[in-house]
């Protein structure tokens, strides 16, 4: 029985790819009008293997269909990966990082791996502390201040500055 634990996906090559990753495709109609220069529309879309129409659609911003990206990309020279761009910079946190070890033991059966990550994750919620706010706890931007009387935006600043000092003593209270 094959083990099909992990938490990406194998791209052409074999290389793990992250799941967090958008296909964006904005810069192919500007390579593929720099690579066609002086040919017409139609003797690129000859040369690169696809139809003028679908050529003249990418030109404009359209996305390809699979087929018409991979030729595409060929007749550019370019890899089709730089045009997955990564979303999410994330960083693991140290629980995600013990749970893909777990998940990753050759020693664990699937089901074996799952218990192990699955008690981990409990414990962890149940011992962890909460984590501290690290920016203040209210935040206001005076855009109006430019068209305030004389003197009332630093009287509002004053009074929101008392508020937010107010605020962080009753969160570090625990009152809030």
């Amino acid at each position: 029985m094959a083990d099909t634990r992990g938490t990406g996906s194998r791209a052409a090559g074999g290389e793990q790819r992250s799941e967090a990753e958008r296909f964006d495709v904005s810069n192919l109609g500007q390579l593929v009008r720099e690579r066609r220069g002086k040919l017409s529309i139609r003797q690129a879309a000859a040369e690169a293997g696809v139809s003028f129409s679908t050529l003249s659609r990418v030109e404009g911003g359209g996305q390809p269909d699979l087929s018409t990206f991979t030729a595409l990309c060929a007749w550019l020279g370019v890899e089709a990966g730089q045009f997955f761009l990564q979303v999410s910079a994330r960083q693991p946190t140290p629980l995600d990082e013990a749970v893909a070890h777990l998940q990753t033991d050759p020693r664990l059966t699937s089901a074996a791996a799952d218990k192990l990550s699955s008690f981990l994750r409990d414990m962890y919620e149940a011992l962890a502390l909460e984590p501290q706010p690290d920016r203040p706890v209210i935040a206001c931007h005076l855009r109006a201040a430019s068209v305030m009387r004389p003197g009332v935006p630093s009287r509002l600043a004053s009074l929101l500055e008392d508020m937010h000092i107010e605020l962080d003593h009753q969160v570090s209270a625990g009152s809030l």
